[in-house]
């Protein structure tokens, strides 16, 4: 299958690895809350050395792990690879949680709604970072998830950078190969829990589309094992669409038809109305962080550290 490349000025539709690196200038000054200003006693920034002392749990290996971390009793026990998950009792892990699904490859303005989930989980991501914490990275789409360990400092991110933008790459030539079913997004969502670890923090930027039957159970679970942070990305065409008739294509059309639907939006449909999207999530304890597909970087950047940011 061709890759497709976009055009220099339509960057808006891809995800750029050199760009999402450098965004890093947007954050320096605001550091994860949550983590001390370099993750150690004391705030002298000095070089660690190893993985640290505590094991958080025992997980399936994963592609990206080291394999010097395998625990030989479970793998003998189950006959699967595993591997131990070490941390520093000073130090946090975030994973951040890309939704590269179907319904996620659009935007009215400025960038696609999954562009702005990379930007935005690349913000957090480098918030963590220069707080001294540990940083991995799952890309969610129709085809085998993309996964980079946690590991720490500028080399982690850079590995981010590069596993985002390949994801996203992968999921639009999917896209325009004709693949527009979305999975749901709880099956998808299954093997964080697996790869957060115990009292970590886990980013995922989403529209919440087709989150699945299961999906509060399962967010649920995750809560009791880390932090959940919700990216809720939104396009300006969901806060205030104007009025008129839209075509749009639909995975779900029967064999020998073309897929394509119209939306019909009436002036009604325009008034302002509470997003049941964040009310669901709040009530199953996430922390949620609204950013608009079109906001400049520093207000994304803004958007991280309160619920809701106005675009500019």
């Amino acid at each position: 299958m061709s890759r497709i490349v976009p055009p220099a000025d339509h960057a808006g539709i891809a995800v750029d690895a050199d760009a999402l690196f450098r965004l890093r200038h947007y954050v320096r000054h605001i550091p994860e809350q949550r983590l001390a200003p370099t993750g150690r006693p004391g705030g002298f920034a000095g070089k660690r050395r190893g993985n640290g002392l505590e094991i958080v749990d025992v997980r399936p290996f994963s592609e990206g792990d080291d394999s010097r971390h395998l625990d030989a009793a479970t793998t003998a026990r189950t006959g699967r690879p595993h591997v131990r998950t070490f941390r520093d009792e000073r130090e946090k892990t975030a994973l951040l949680v890309a939704d590269f699904r179907p319904a996620m490859l659009w935007g009215t303005r400025r960038r696609l709604r999954s562009v702005a989930a990379a930007d935005a989980l690349m913000l957090a991501g480098w918030r963590v970072v220069q707080a001294g914490g540990r940083v991995g990275m799952l890309a969610l789409g129709l085809g085998e998830p993309a996964y980079v360990a946690p590991q720490a400092r500028e080399k982690c991110m850079a590995a981010i950078a590069g596993g985002l933008a390949r994801a996203h790459a992968i999921a639009v030539d999917r896209a325009a190969a004709g693949h527009l079913d979305d999975a749901p997004l709880d099956r998808l969502l299954e093997p964080a829990g697996r790869l957060v670890p115990r009292g970590g923090t886990l980013f995922l930027a989403t529209g919440l589309d087709v989150p699945g039957t299961d999906f509060d159970g399962l967010a649920l679970a995750l809560r009791r094992r880390a932090r959940i942070v919700t990216i809720l990305v939104r396009d300006a065409f969901e806060e205030t669409p104007p009025r008129g008739a839209y075509p749009f294509l639909s995975g779900d059309a029967p064999a020998g038809l073309t897929g394509l639907r119209w939306a019909f939006v009436s002036g009604a449909d325009t008034a302002a109305r509470p997003d049941l999207r964040r009310e669901r999530l709040e009530r199953l304890g996430a922390e949620v962080r609204i950013v608009a597909a079109d906001a400049e970087y520093d207000r994304m950047a803004e958007a991280l550290e309160r619920d809701d940011v106005d675009r500019s």
